[in-house]
C-alpha cells in the first residue's frame, strides 16, 4: 500500500482550494453586500500563494503518483499567472462599483480558474493536463457571460463554451491516440516511447500530436484556432477581458511549452513544422486584421493573437535559448497587457464605458499622464527600443536566427512593422487629434497604482533587466533537465 503523497509541491494550490471553499460559504451567507471584501480576500490569497510558490524547493519533484510536478519552470510561470490574476482582479473593483455589477462569485471564479492554470503548468500526465485545463476553462465560460443583462456578454460566453468544448474534444482525441500507440499517459513514459522510435514515429502518433496541438493552440488563440478571441474579448466585461488576455494566455503557453519540450522532445523535428506554421499564421493575421479595427477591445484581441505568434517564434527554435525568449516575452507581455487594460477601464464619458479607439482622441490634452502611459505601452508593443517590448522580440528573434529559422525571423520583423502602424495610430490620435468628447477625469486609486507600476516597469526595464533574464534562463534550463 502506497503512503500519502508529498503535499508540499502542491501547497499553493491546496491553500487556494481551501480559500475558495471558505469564500463560497461566506459569500452564500453574506450575499452581494460583501463582494468587495471577498475580492480583497481573494487578492490576499493570491499574494499568499505567490509567497508559498516562491518558498518551494527549486529542485524537481514529482508527486501524486506521477501526475503533478514542480520545478523552477513551474515556479516561474505560476508566479506570472498569480500576478496576472491578482492585478486583473484589482482592476475589476472600480468597474463593478461604477456598473453596479457586484457579484461575490466573480473573485471566486477567478480563483478557481487560477487553480486550474497552476495545475496545467505542473501537469506531468495527459490526464492531469486535461483536468487542469477544464478546471481553468469552466470558470472562464461563466466569467465571459457574467453580465447576463447584456446580449454581447451572453453571446461571448456561449461562443467561448461551444468552441472550447470543440477544442477539448480535439485535445482528448489526440491524447487517446498517443495513449493507444504508447500505452501510457505519463510524460516521462511518452518521452521514452518516442525516443525508441528513433525520430520516425508511427503515423498515428503524428495524428495524435496534431490533434493535441490543435486543442492547445485554441487555448492560446493561435491562428487558425483564433476565431473566438475577437468576439469574446469584445463581448465579455472589460475586467474579464483583461483577465483573459493575461493569466490564461500565459498558463496555456506554459503548458504548450512543457508538453512539446518534455514528452514530445524526441519529436522536435515533427512539431517544429507545426509551430512554425502557427507562428507565421498568427503574426500575419494578427497584424493585418487589426488594421481596420475601431473597437479597442477587438484591437487588443488581434494584438494578442500577433503576440502569441511572436512568442511561438522562440518555441519554434526548440532549444533552451528559444524557451528563455518565450518566458521573457510572456513576462513583458503581462505588464503591457495589464497596463493597457487599466487605461481601457478608465475610458468613460459621462460615467459610461466607451470602447471606440476614436474616443482616445486628444487624450494628451485632458489626461496627459494617462496618454503618456498609453504611449509607453503602445511603443513597447510595437517593439520600439529601449522599451521592454523591444527586448521581448529581440530574444525570440535571436533564438530563431541561431536555430537557422531565418525566414521565420524575417517575417516576424516585417509583421512587427505592420503592427507598429495601428499602435502608433493610437498615439497619433492622443497627441495630434482634437478631442470629440473628453474622457471623465476621475481615475480610481487602484487603477492609477497599477497603471503607474506597469508603465514604469516597461519604461525602465532596459536599465536593469538581469533579474528577469536570469530567472527565465534558470527556468528554461530546468525544463531541459539542466537543474
Amino acid at each position: 500500500m502506497n503512503g500519502l503523497p508529498n503535499f508540499l509541491p502542491a501547497l499553493p494550490e491546496i491553500f487556494l482550494v481551501l480559500t475558495v471553499l471558505g469564500l463560497i460559504v461566506y459569500g452564500a451567507i453574506k450575499g452581494e453586500a460583501e463582494s468587495r471584501f471577498i475580492g480583497y480576500i481573494a487578492v490576499l490569497a493570491l499574494v499568499v500563494a505567490q509567497v508559498l510558490e516562491m518558498s518551494l524547493s527549486p529542485a524537481h519533484s514529482v508527486t501524486f503518483n506521477g501526475l503533478f510536478q514542480s520545478d523552477r519552470y513551474s515556479i516561474y510561470m505560476k508566479s506570472l499567472v498569480l500576478l496576472g490574476s491578482a492585478l486583473s482582479l484589482i482592476l475589476s473593483f472600480d468597474f463593478q462599483d461604477h456598473e453596479k455589477s457586484e457579484r461575490f462569485e466573480y473573485p471566486i471564479f477567478v480563483l478557481f480558474a487560477t487553480i486550474g492554470m497552476m495545475m496545467m503548468i505542473s501537469a506531468n500526465d495527459l490526464i492531469s493536463l486535461y483536468v487542469g485545463l477544464e478546471l481553468q476553462s469552466l470558470p472562464l465560460y461563466v466569467l465571459a457571460a457574467m453580465r447576463r443583462d447584456t446580449v454581447k456578454s451572453s453571446e461571448a460566453g456561449l461562443k467561448y463554451f461551444v468552441l472550447g468544448a470543440l477544442s477539448s474534444g480535439l485535445l482528448l482525441y489526440g491524447a487517446s491516440l498517443l495513449y493507444g500507440f504508447t500505452g501510457t499517459t505519463e510524460f516521462s513514459g511518452l518521452a521514452a516511447a518516442f525516443s525508441e522510435s528513433s525520430g520516425h514515429p508511427p503515423l498515428g502518433v503524428i495524428f495524435g500530436l496534431v490533434f493535441l496541438l490543435s486543442g492547445l493552440a485554441f487555448k492560446i488563440s493561435a491562428v487558425p484556432f483564433h476565431m473566438w478571441t475577437p468576439d469574446v474579448y469584445e463581448g465579455a466585461p472589460t475586467p474579464v477581458t483583461a483577465f483573459f488576455a493575461a493569466a490564461p494566455k500565459i498558463a496555456a503557453m506554459a503548458l504548450l511549452v512543457r508538453v512539446l519540450v518534455g514528452p514530445m522532445g524526441p519529436l522536435t523535428a515533427q512539431w517544429t513544422q507545426i509551430i512554425v506554421f502557427l507562428s507565421l499564421a498568427s503574426m500575419i493575421l494578427g497584424s493585418f486584421a487589426a488594421l481596420n479595427q475601431t473597437n479597442i477591445k477587438r484591437l487588443m484581441a488581434y494584438s494578442s493573437i500577433a503576440h502569441v505568434g511572436f512568442a511561438l517564434v522562440g518555441l519554434a527554435a526548440g532549444n533552451v535559448d528559444g524557451v528563455r525568449g518565450v518566458l521573457i516575452y510572456m513576462t513583458i507581455y503581462l505588464f503591457m497587457t495589464i497596463g493597457t487594460f487599466a487605461i481601457i477601464l478608465n475610458m468613460r464619458q459621462h460615467n459610461r464605458m466607451v470602447e471606440n479607439i476614436d474616443d482616445l482622441a486628444g487624450l494628451s490634452k485632458t489626461h496627459p499622464m494617462m496618454a503618456a502611459a498609453m504611449a509607453i505601452f503602445m511603443f513597447s508593443m510595437a517593439g520600439i527600443p529601449p522599451l521592454a517590448g523591444f527586448f521581448g522580440k529581440l530574444y525570440v528573434f535571436l533564438a530563431a536566427v541561431n536555430a537557422g529559422l531565418y525566414t521565420l525571423a524575417i517575417i516576424g520583423v516585417l509583421t512587427s512593422v505592420v503592427g507598429a502602424f495601428y499602435y502608433i495610430r493610437i498615439i497619433k490620435l492622443m497627441y495630434f487629434d482634437k478631442p470629440h468628447e473628453p474622457i471623465d477625469r476621475k481615475v480610481g486609486r487602484d487603477n492609477a497604482i497599477i497603471l503607474t507600476a506597469t508603465a514604469l516597469f516597461i519604461l525602465l526595464f532596459f536599465i536593469y533587466p538581469r533579474p528577469i533574464i536570469s530567472a527565465a534562463t534558470v527556468a528554461s534550463t530546468s525544463l531541459f533537465g539542466g537543474g
